[in-house]
């Protein structure tokens, strides 16, 4: 989509509407790396747009970076996706019925950001990532986010990100009021097809 604060792509829905799934690749990745992802979710009627983080790593992108210099990428990244999110639920689309997609550091900011964002959305998909700092977030989130629909997974391989890391800062966020939905898939720091299909079906029922 032009004029956003991101380079992008846009995948429109098959049927016409105003659902929209934005996506947050991980470190080093693109949005050309999620091109095929609408295929594996098959939703007819929801939108896509796939966002490029804002600084170059390597052959691709990061949101922020390399511990412990997390925070100033982190805010950074919310101020454009603040930008984004409000252009897009201006007129184009609905934010209660929309979701926010993030895998690894998109997983982060899903939390991060998606826990602060001032407009609630139909729903938060946070994938092999962990939360930057879980105490902060239930301080300064949207309160009105905690009763909406959060899906979090883990892989029990995964050597990048320890799912005891992610297990343990979801928990501060659960009794901290957040209804979060907490899987884990016997994989590695990647997105399984079984997954694939639960996520789908979780969209799904939430749209129906």
């Amino acid at each position: 989509m032009k004029n956003l604060e991101l380079d992008n792509i846009f995948i429109p829905s098959k049927t016409p509407s105003k659902k929209l799934m934005i996506i947050l690749h991980g470190r080093g990745d693109s949005a050309e790396g999620f091109v095929s992802f609408p295929e594996f979710l098959n939703i007819d009627e929801m939108n896509y747009l796939l966002l490029d983080a804002p600084f170059e790593y390597y052959t691709g992108f990061s949101w922020y970076q390399l511990p412990p210099n997390q925070l100033p990428g982190i805010e950074y990244s919310s101020m454009l996706l603040t930008k984004i999110l409000d252009e897009l639920f201006e007129e184009e689309f609905n934010a209660d019925e929309s979701f926010l997609f993030g895998f690894s550091q998109g997983s982060l900011l899903t939390f991060e950001f998606g826990g602060r964002y001032h407009k609630v959305l139909g729903g938060y998909i946070a994938v092999s990532g962990y939360i930057y700092d879980a105490p902060k977030l239930l301080q300064e989130m949207n309160h009105d986010v905690i009763s909406s629909n959060w899906l979090c997974t883990h892989g029990t391989q995964d050597t990048v990100l320890p799912l005891s890391t992610s297990k343990e800062q979801v928990k501060i966020l659960q009794d901290g009021g957040f209804e979060i939905e907490f899987r884990t898939y016997e994989k590695d720091h990647s997105i399984d097809k079984d997954e694939l299909n639960m996520i789908s079906e979780w969209v799904q029922k939430i749209l129906h």
